[in-house]
């Protein structure tokens, strides 16, 4: 066994270097974009600290806003700076259009054709066009407009019940935490399959890194250092979130008689992928559909949840602008004692900025998904490599003092004027939701559930933090940039607005 052992080290071991030798070879290729020293085999591996948008914020300082980093075998490129990306999205969008590969991505992603992660082809166009046109459309967002606003005020109702009715002028203690991701898994359930969220939301909390260690230095995976354990890990996951899924169609596939006298804005998302799935059952395969709800229960429920929980922190470390945003509700909304409501969104411009703000300093994913690069192409005048790892550092970007005023400031009068969420009027310098071909199809739906909710706690509950010490706003590491603590704060009904009297 130990001669066994050693000879199948010492084969990994010069297929490491061999692989090494090939990268570094191709990497002699002229004019790359600056890099610090490296080590062998790990690469820069040994630089990264968490939080990872952290560290590679403090190498753009010393080497640049756009770096060419080697994590094991896979060259990397971070870039920091909203002109690169433009550069990346207008001029060479189709060649950065692609997604890395990775063993969690294969056995989460359903072997990599969902429609964040299926490479950049006619597969993922035909999944865009449907989840544009029977997800993210008008008409769907105006239906699911009326779900998230139901659960809101429902979560209002029960925090309104929680509260102290005997003692009015005393604060209850809440864990925000829990509210929102009950909140945001309701919703997307409801959007998903008519129906409320009833089990552990734990197997679709997204995954800390989609990109492992044994991706980048694949030996160690080979030589057991642990790579079959995670892998085996992955597995479980991912056959745990299948079964739910699938239960979710053969569900919608016993009601979809039903279904087929409802009109089409009101159905639900696996209804209206099982229509797909009949008239081409070829294609839409039930792998392809629970493909497309997956995305629903991991990005779009962790996104809101964690937007939303950074917004109410940032709140409760600046009272001034939760009160102004109060005031401004209270001035606005008619009449008095009326709940908001989507349609009043619009009329509510400080409210809106908050969120912005908030998606600027706190962008809930730092690093965007990664893209990868399908052909050898220049950037900012340096050669980048065909397959290439990309990682746009939104939150360095968002920070960066040369493009925003008192960069680390929350300061939301920076965005009047400008709709919530709204890239566009903004350029590349706020790129939350990312951009070019592969951005975020469902931003536009985000944006107002989040400002939604966020405006009616702010209506209609008075909040505080637990003590004088500001809310710890560290985040933990991972893909989502979630807060390294759970949000607790105290709240307490508004006199002026009887909850009880609203439907």
């Amino acid at each position: 066994m130990e001669v066994s052992f050693f000879y199948t080290s010492t084969l990994v071991f010069f297929i490491s270097i061999f692989l090494i030798l090939k990268f570094q070879k191709r990497s002699k290729k002229t004019n790359l974009p600056p890099s610090p020293p490296s080590l062998p085999i790990i690469g820069h591996l040994h630089l990264l600290k968490t939080p990872l948008h952290r560290t590679l914020q403090f190498l753009a300082e010393k080497y640049g806003p756009i770096m060419l980093l080697r994590f094991g075998i896979r060259p990397t490129l971070i870039v920091s700076s909203p002109s690169i990306v433009e550069e990346i999205f207008t001029k060479n969008d189709l060649a950065f259009a692609n997604r890395p590969k990775s063993i969690a991505l294969k056995l989460l992603q359903y072997n990599y054709t969902t429609l964040g992660f299926s490479p950049y082809g006619n597969h993922w166009r035909n999944l865009r066009r449907v989840a544009t046109v029977h997800i993210f459309s008008s008409l769907n967002i105006f239906h699911s407009s009326n779900i998230w606003t139901e659960e809101v005020r429902l979560s209002a109702k029960q925090l309104f019940a929680n509260s102290n009715k005997q003692n009015p002028e005393k604060w209850t203690e809440l864990n925000l935490t829990d509210l929102f991701h009950e909140l945001v898994y309701n919703v997307m359930m409801r959007m998903a399959a008519g129906k409320r969220w009833s089990k552990s939301a734990d197997s679709f909390k997204v995954v800390n890194t989609l990109i492992d260690t044994y991706d980048f230095i694949p030996i160690l995976r080979w030589i057991g250092f642990g790579g079959y354990k995670y892998e085996k890990e992955m597995r479980s996951l991912q056959d745990e979130r299948d079964k739910f899924l699938q239960d979710l169609i053969d569900e919608g596939r016993i009601n979809r008689n039903e279904s087929n006298s409802i009109d089409e804005g009101k159905k639900t998302v696996v209804q209206s992928l099982l229509a797909l799935q009949e008239a081409d059952p070829q294609y839409y395969t039930d792998e392809i559909v629970k493909g497309m709800i997956q995305i629903m229960f991991t990005a779009g429920t962790d996104i809101s949840a964690v937007a939303m929980l950074w917004t109410m922190s940032l709140l409760l470390n600046h009272p001034e602008v939760l009160e102004k945003a109060k005031t401004e509700i209270k001035n606005q909304i008619s009449p008095a004692g009326k709940l908001i409501d989507d349609a009043d969104l619009p009329n509510l411009p400080y409210l809106r900025s908050i969120i912005n703000e908030s998606l600027r300093l706190c962008p809930p994913a730092p690093l965007l998904l990664p893209h990868f690069t399908s052909e050898d192409c220049t950037i900012n005048g340096y050669n980048v490599p065909k397959e290439t790892t990309v990682l746009i550092n939104t939150w360095a970007i968002h920070r960066d003092p040369n493009v925003w005023e008192e960069a680390t400031k929350f300061k939301p009068e920076r965005f009047e004027g400008i709709e919530v969420g709204n890239s566009d009027q903004l350029g590349f310098k706020f790129v939350t939701f990312g951009k070019g071909k592969r951005s975020c199809p469902g931003s536009f739906l985000a944006v107002r559930f989040i400002t939604l909710t966020i405006g009616t706690l702010i209506q209609s509950f008075d909040w505080k933090r637990l003590g004088p010490e500001l809310v710890d706003m560290q985040e933990k590491p991972g893909l989502t940039m979630h807060r390294d603590k759970p949000l607790v704060a105290f709240y307490k009904p508004c006199h002026q607005l009887p909850m009880e009297n609203n439907p």
